[in-house]
Order: C-alpha cells, then sequence, then structure tokens
C-alpha cells in the first residue's frame, strides 16, 4: 500500500512544518507550502491524496484555493483548518468541504491523521 500524499497550506510556518513532521513520523508522505500561490504550483508539478488548507491565506481564502486546487487535481481531497472561529467561514467551508473535516487549531496531529484517512480511503491511490 502506497502511503497517503499530504499537501499543507498555511502562512504560519512553524505550525505547518511542524504539522508535517509529524504526519511523516505517522507514515504519511507530507509537503508543505506557506501561500496559496505555492500550492498551486506545486499541484502542478506533483500529485498528492489530501489537502489539508488554513481557511486564512494572505491574499486568498482557503476556499478560493480549494476551488483552484480542484480544477488542477479534480480528484484531491480536502480538510479546512482554523485559528479563527468565525461562524461564517466555518458555516461557509462545512457547507464545501462537509463540517467533519474543518479542524480548530490548535490542531490535534492523531484527530487530523484519522480525518486524512477517512477522507482518502485509508490509503493513496
Amino acid at each position: 500500500m502506497k502511503p497517503i500524499r499530504v499537501l499543507l497550506a498555511d502562512d504560519e510556518e512553524e505550525l505547518v512544518a511542524t504539522l508535517a513532521e509529524r504526519l511523516e513520523i505517522r507514515g504519511l508522505i507530507a509537503e508543505w507550502v506557506t501561500t496559496g500561490e505555492a500550492a498551486c504550483e506545486i499541484l502542478g508539478e506533483k500529485s498528492y491524496d489530501v489537502a489539508v488548507l488554513d481557511v486564512k491565506l494572505p491574499g486568498m481564502s482557503g476556499l478560493d484555493l480549494k476551488r483552484r486546487m480542484a480544477r488542477i487535481a479534480p480528484d484531491l481531497k480536502f480538510i479546512f483548518m482554523t485559528g479563527h472561529g468565525s461562524a461564517d467561514s466555518f458555516k461557509e467551508c462545512a457547507a464545501e468541504a462537509g463540517e467533519s473535516y474543518f479542524l480548530m487549531k490548535p490542531i490535534n496531529i492523531d484527530v487530523l491523521v484519522q480525518k486524512i484517512r477517512q477522507v482518502t480511503g485509508g490509503s493513496a491511490k
């Protein structure tokens, strides 16, 4: 079984680097970027099973990024995370991604791994 490939996009570099490291320790392949533009660029070069996106990125929302990424990789799955507990952003993201795939920071790594496995069906394609 191939490991699950995860792309993390969050403007908090220390957080996203730590999440990637912790996912790798748990057997997933994780790469990270700090902007939506970088996420789209790397997605054009490599394939991933799931993208974990911050709701608020510099220059674009996580939902806008999801829509752009879905055009590049139609089979890509998405999980959103935020430290901004706005009810409006929660409702908007939950409507698009499903409430169970919207996580609040600080992220519990075991919950994130569980969500990644759920959204990908447990293994990479």
